[in-house]
């Protein structure tokens, strides 16, 4: 049963199906990153600290502004919520796996700009997004993110990329083929096109550097609603089962200083294209989501010459 079934009754079954595997994902998601935890060993950095595990915190959404979202089902209900998983570990220095489900109105300045909302700003919008920020400079940081909106329209959007502080060619080639497989399962036109859609997304654009070394983008996802949805759940099967190995290549590799003050740079730009380009970032300020969750994004330090 998903976490907002008390909603249930106002939803679509294709709207609570999705939900519900947004929820699952999330929990499959965080019980692999704790076995991580689990993994390090000394003499690696902080292998002499407890393992981290989850912090989860729910959230309601409550403000009824029109700015900030209504509510869709004329109730006068506030308009969904979250919840967040949060972790502080020995492997992961700050790792959020989040998921949401929200609805409300979109103000007038906003709808334009969202597919089927000019004609009727009301929404409804549920995902996962995940940011991983890594103790060790040589474990590569990584997002992740498939959602579900419904407007006049009903579209799945998403995908992953990596962001190593120092790319190996090998974890690069291995993510990619992973999100290949998922792609080619459905269409073999997607892999070349959502990787293509990746890179020009995820440009640092006043640098004119990518952020990373890519993966997947996707979205407005809207002909076939089965096919679509069944897509949306293999990136996050190919994402859960690549991600963890990738981590556990590099788990026990000692690191220095040097490698460190590197990463807090690559942190840098990180912060400046979730800041300044990242649409997820706008979406949810503009709804009224939760600026905690929102903002998990961020690494918990970060540094620029």
């Amino acid at each position: 049963m998903s976490e907002t079934a008390e909603k249930s009754g106002i939803w679509s079954e294709r709207q609570q199906r999705a939900e519900a595997w947004f929820q699952e994902l999330r929990d499959e998601i965080c019980a692999a990153f704790e076995r991580l935890e689990d993994e390090l060993t000394p003499p690696q950095q902080h292998a002499d600290k407890p393992a981290g595990r989850f912090d989860y915190k729910t959230w309601n959404r409550t403000d009824e502004s029109t700015d900030k979202g209504g509510d869709t089902d004329g109730t006068g209900t506030p308009g969904g919520g979250g919840r967040m998983g949060l972790m502080h570990g020995r492997v992961f220095e700050k790792v959020g796996v989040n998921t949401s489900t929200v609805y409300g109105t979109f103000s007038p300045e906003f709808a334009k700009q969202i597919p089927g909302a000019a004609e009727n700003p009301q929404f409804w919008a549920s995902g996962i997004s995940l940011v991983a920020h890594m103790q060790s400079p040589l474990v590569p940081a990584v997002h992740m993110n498939t959602r579900h909106i419904v407007t006049t329209k009903s579209w799945f959007g998403g995908g992953a990329d990596l962001n190593p502080m120092y790319p190996v060619e090998a974890d690069t080639d291995d993510f990619h083929t992973a999100l290949r497989r998922a792609c080619d399962a459905h269409d073999p036109a997607y892999y070349e096109k959502f990787k293509a859609w990746c890179d020009d997304y995820f440009m640092i654009k006043h640098r004119g550097e990518a952020r990373g070394v890519g993966g997947i983008f996707y979205d407005y996802l809207e002909d076939d609603w089965e096919a679509d949805f069944a897509f949306t759940q293999d990136v996050g099967r190919a994402f859960l089962e690549i991600y963890p190995q990738l981590v556990r290549r590099h788990l026990q590799e000692p690191w220095t200083e040097e490698h460190r003050q590197h990463q807090l740079f690559r942190r840098g730009r990180y912060v400046e294209f979730n800041l300044i380009y990242d649409r997820g970032t706008t979406f949810g300020l503009k709804t009224g989501g939760n600026v905690e969750a929102i903002l998990m994004s961020l690494p918990p330090l970060a540094a620029w010459p």
